[in-house]
């Protein structure tokens, strides 16, 4: 690991972690796909609060490798998957850091949904 390039360039850029209090849910078409309380909310400037579940509460026979991978310079490279839900396949409807900066290693192997890209998946967490 390494430290992030983006929180050393701009330092008014926050990426700020939490864990939830409380289950937080993912569905898709109102078939819920994940369900815990080992959640992590995300809050970053610009961006919508992102849900990191643990991986283990996502069903991982509902996840297809993709070969898309994008890279975040406070977090750092974003590997993709496709959720299939219902024989239905959402493109690139997950992803997860494997390997992320040193600032952001509680993110490590955890699964985020791009609920605000696709509108089937919804996110319902406590208030």
């Amino acid at each position: 690991m390494a430290k992030s390039p983006g929180h050393q360039q701009d330092k008014n850029h926050k990426v700020e972690e939490s864990p939830v209090a409380g289950t937080v849910k993912a569905s898709v078409g109102g078939r819920e796909v994940a369900s815990t309380s080992d959640v992590i909310a995300v809050h970053e400037t610009g961006c919508p609060v992102r849900y990191y579940f643990a991986r283990t509460a996502v069903d991982g026979k509902l996840l297809q490798p993709s070969q898309t991978s994008s890279t975040c310079p406070f977090k750092g490279t974003a590997s993709y998957y496709n959720l299939v839900v219902d024989g239905k396949t959402f493109k690139d409807a997950i992803w997860s850091y494997e390997d992320p900066y040193d600032e952001h290693v509680a993110l490590k192997g955890r699964l985020a949904f791009y609920d605000d890209k696709l509108p089937e998946i919804k996110i319902t967490a406590p208030a």
